[in-house]
């Protein structure tokens, strides 16, 4: 059972290193921080979310698109 709870702990923190660097990644491109945090945490396509800001939509309008 201590492999288990192990195996759960080192999915965890790998989700967790992925959805700060996502965040890092959101921010850099505009996204405040409030915003991006959602992003971040779901499943919307990272490089969608950036290439939108790209071509002119507002962050806001960009997270309605992607959620």
């Amino acid at each position: 059972m201590g492999e288990v709870t192990e195996i759960i702990e080192a999915d965890g923190g790998e989700r967790s290193k992925v959805e700060s660097w996502r965040l890092h990644v959101l921010m850099e491109a505009g996204y405040p921080l409030s915003l991006a945090e959602k992003l971040a945490g779901s499943e919307a396509d990272l490089h969608r979310a950036v290439e939108l800001l790209g071509q002119g939509c507002t962050p806001e309008t960009a997270v309605e698109i992607l959620l």
